[in-house]
């Protein structure tokens, strides 16, 4: 009999910069470049846990989350695991450096990332989401199908990447 994948939920952001940029970390020993973010604790709200991550991981304060949807793929350092994403738009204040367990910070294009390795969270759905939204109608993105419980979640149509 064959088990579920155990479900790992996060809270992860997007942070971009004035030229569409977008910033991804690699955690130390490890091989895959991702959003900033993390798992959220118990009694945490998810923007919480994700101001909590930034400041920790990063050194900034988030002045600002917007959420974007619920994302799940494959856990990159995680075998036998599915990562399930509350996703972000998040405006920070402070400078950006890697602190604690972030060995590596990349500011990629969404639709031209190079040759980094990218989590299949990163790959499959964050980047594409803001590379080919700029182009979809807002109507589209009102409600989207969760892919982890296939129910409703919304993608504001509101979000900079429409």
């Amino acid at each position: 009999m064959s088990l579920s994948p155990y479900r790992i939920r996060i809270a992860a952001a997007v942070i971009s910069n004035q030229e569409g940029r977008v910033l991804l970390v690699r955690k130390q020993g490890t091989r895959f470049f991702m959003q900033p973010g993390g798992k959220i604790g118990e009694g945490e709200t998810e923007v919480q846990a994700l101001a909590r991550e930034l400041r920790e991981e990063l050194g900034c304060t988030l002045t600002n989350a917007e959420f974007l949807g619920v994302l799940s793929a494959s856990a990159a350092n995680e075998p036998e695991h599915i990562v399930e994403a509350m996703l972000y738009r998040a405006e920070i204040a402070g400078g950006i450096v890697a602190a604690a367990e972030i060995a590596e910070l990349a500011w990629v294009d969404p639709a031209m990332p190079g040759n980094l390795v990218l989590a299949p969270l990163t790959r499959d759905e964050v980047l594409p989401l803001i590379a080919g939204a700029r182009g979809l109608p807002a109507r589209l993105l009102e409600v989207a199908t969760c892919l982890c419980c296939a129910a409703p979640c919304r993608l504001l149509p509101t979000s900079p990447f429409v």
